[in-house]
């Protein structure tokens, strides 16, 4: 395979992809407003597609240990095309959230599969480079999704978003054109149960969290201990436990975790300051951030360099650095003026984009090559659930601080991130302590 010319192309689908979780926010206001809903319902145009795209995200990689990659994307990239097509003709609140699930449901190829096939088909001398340029294709989604969003509702309405989406379908044989003939890497059995556990452990707590409900934190804890006693009683199971054994690797999904808290948690409430603040409509802000993400994907180049010489860790390190520090000056200073917030994400993109890099290059090199699709696909599930989670709790905590100055309720919120991003540093370095990895991460 040439990664040189497959990487660059798988970015550019993932890109199409996350945009996708992006483009709609700005619009959900416009889309209430046509279909009649309350914000309450709206909001699941959003959530639905976030807990769906995390489980197939995991699905999809634990599926590549049995089937071949080609088959899977095809699956997916279809799915995702025509419930884009489907989109386009939604008219009711029904039919468009319909739309969205089966739109996450495929989406999940694109970020599952790309992290194993740069683990299993790209040098390890060249690894970092190609993890970094995906990584690189997700933060420009990142930064372009609202801006993209805001243009295309104002002039062609918000069921054009649908219609970016569509693209996948032209990236999709070229793609299987470029990627290597395979057979199953194993000849293991799919896990259906266990697979189907972890959809309702996820897809419960997530409920429970957004709607604060207690009966459906019953249900997500009862799953819980459902899917414990599954595991310990099966020797092949969706979720290995092989890899919950191994205390590094846990250390990784810790750190996994917390960066994507950190991560959608910032970019939830960076919008929010720019308009409550600052009076800035959705097209400005987009623009305001966006300088940070098209930084981010210049960088790419360097950030897979230094991955490959460096090692790691030492980016690791370095990245959480630059982001916790972006987060205490939000934290005391977020009301300054927006050129503040448009300094600190130039400085947070990047150090996100090398930290995801670095993380998910380092995880890939942690597990053997058996156990690569199911371990990357169970650090991506732990990151987008961390995302979602964190968004859920950013509103809550917004909320109960109604009585107290704005100002003040953002900077306790981004207090709470900035406790988030420390504890993470704090199992960095004891993973780093337990590995016996020898990178000098003192000289940094």
């Amino acid at each position: 395979m040439n990664d040189k010319i497959v990487m660059p192309v798988w970015a550019v689908g993932l890109f199409i992809v996350v945009m996708n979780t992006t483009m709609f926010n700005v619009s959900i206001p416009s889309i209430i407003m046509d279909l009649h809903i309350t914000a309450d319902l709206g909001s699941w145009i959003i959530s639905s597609y976030s807990i769906g795209y995390a489980l197939s995200t995991v699905i999809y990689s634990r599926l590549s240990d049995a089937v071949s990659l080609r088959r899977l994307l095809t699956v997916g990239l279809t799915i995702l095309g025509l419930s884009s097509v489907l989109g386009i003709f939604a008219h009711g609140f029904q039919s468009v959230l319909a739309a969205r699930i089966l739109q996450s449901t495929g989406a999940g190829a694109m970020a599952g599969l790309g992290l194993v096939l740069a683990s299993r088909y790209v040098p390890g001398e060249r690894r970092g480079k190609a993890i970094a340029m995906i990584s690189a294709g997700s933060a420009m989604a990142f930064g372009l999704g609202p801006i993209a969003g805001g243009l295309i509702s104002e002039y062609f309405g918000w069921n054009g978003l649908f219609a970016v989406t569509c693209l996948v379908l032209a990236i999709l044989p070229v793609l299987l054109r470029l990627l290597p003939r395979e057979g199953p890497i194993t000849a293991a059995r799919f896990d259906i149960l266990g697979a189907f556990l972890t959809v309702v452990n996820a897809a419960s707590l997530l409920i429970a969290v957004t709607q604060q409900s207690w009966v459906w934190l019953a249900i997500s804890v009862l799953s819980f201990i459902a899917h414990a006693w599954y595991l310990s009683r099966r020797k092949e199971t969706f979720i290995n436990p092989e890899l919950l054994k191994t205390a590094g690797y846990r250390k990784l999904l810790f750190i996994g975790f917390c960066v994507l808290v950190v991560n959608l948690g910032n970019l939830f409430l960076m919008p929010l300051v720019l308009a409550h603040l600052f009076d800035k409509s959705p097209l400005s802000i987009g623009l305001l951030i966006a300088p940070g993400a098209i930084l981010s994907a210049i960088m790419t180049r360097f950030f897979g360099q230094w991955i490959d010489r460096y090692g790691n860790l030492r980016i690791l390190l370095i990245g959480h650095v630059i982001i916790a520090a972006v987060l205490a000056f939000y934290a005391l200073d977020i009301a300054a003026s927006p050129a503040v917030i448009l300094c600190g994400f130039l400085c947070f993109s990047p150090a996100l984009s090398a930290t995801l890099a670095s993380l998910n290059n380092e995880t890939s090199l942690h597990l053997p090559r058996n156990l690569i699709g199911g371990g990357m696909g169970l650090m991506q599930l732990l990151q987008f659930f961390g995302g979602s989670v964190s968004v859920a709790v950013c509103g809550l905590l917004l909320e109960y601080q109604n009585d107290i100055p704005m100002v003040q309720a953002y900077q306790y919120v981004y207090g709470v991130l900035l406790f988030v991003s420390l504890c993470s540093v704090g199992m960095l370095l004891g993973y780093r302590k337990s590995s016996g990895n020898k990178e000098a991460l003192a000289s940094v």
